[in-house]
């Protein structure tokens, strides 16, 4: 009778314990698609605003290129690029919801009026900082062959 009691202790400590979890994952999910949703805005600024969504020591990887570490190379990255909408769709997200979290999503890339200029996948570790839900490593590639 003893095991059994605690053998139902565990479980009830466990689904406790998952359901917590599952929604600390949704906040920072939310959070995600928040930032998501306002980052091409602020690379079009040309600004420097874009490195809010970045740590201090983030690192790009953009797809036939070095990657792009700190925050002058990252901010020369983006500035005089073209101007653009991005929508991102988080497919997964992994990790533990309290330090750091790994996004797999896809993006689809317009111009200003709305012309289809690529599409891909990104995969983006999140780092949780004084600041709040960071990126700390930005990795992206189109669908797409090189022209």
């Amino acid at each position: 009778m003893k095991k059994l009691l605690i053998l139902c202790v565990l479980l009830l400590l466990t689904s406790w314990c998952n359901a917590q979890t599952k929604d600390l994952m949704e906040t920072v999910r939310k959070t995600i698609e928040a930032s998501n949703a306002i980052y091409a805005d602020l690379a079009n600024k040309n600004d420097g605003s874009i490195l809010t969504r970045y740590t201090d020591d983030a690192c790009l990887f953009p797809p036939n290129a070095a990657p792009v570490c700190g925050r002058e190379q990252i901010l020369n990255f983006f500035k005089g690029g073209p101007k653009v909408h991005v929508k991102f769709t988080i497919q997964n997200l992994y990790g533990d919801g309290k330090t750091s979290v790994t996004e797999e999503s896809y993006y689809e890339m317009k111009d200003l009026e709305g012309k289809k200029l690529d599409d891909g996948k990104v995969i983006v570790i999140w780092k949780n900082t004084k600041e709040g839900w960071k990126m700390h490593r930005d990795m992206f590639s189109s669908n797409h062959p090189a022209k």
